[in-house]
């Protein structure tokens, strides 16, 4: 579940010049123009959470990302958009590799 940009303070312990190196503050600490229409409100947000929690559609099934109160679909690697499930995501192999190795790591099988 991905429930968008917000701004909530929970990056508060990423400084501003990270922000910035990364691309999520201007030259002034504030959210670039051309990524304002990127963030919801703290309501907006909170819409695909309860949408997961009580939509019965999702009772029969697991295993789907979800945002904007829906299920998400499959998009290209190169897919402009901030939306939609990449491509590596959801490969198997990929997975497995991650499993195999979160087991060695953690010594829990």
């Amino acid at each position: 579940m991905h429930p968008g940009r917000i701004e909530t303070g929970l990056q508060r312990s990423i400084t501003i010049k990270e922000l910035q190196a990364l691309g999520y503050r201007n030259e002034d600490g504030e959210i670039p123009e051309d990524q304002r229409t990127a963030y919801k409100t703290v309501q907006q947000g909170a819409a695909t959470t309860v949408w997961c929690a009580t939509n019965p559609a999702l009772d029969a099934i697991g295993g789907v990302y979800c945002e904007n109160a829906d299920i998400a679909t499959a998009v290209a690697a190169n897919h402009a958009s901030l939306d939609g499930v990449l491509p590596w995501a959801i490969d198997q192999a990929a997975a497995e590799r991650l499993w195999a190795l979160s087991e060695t790591l953690t010594g829990v099988r």
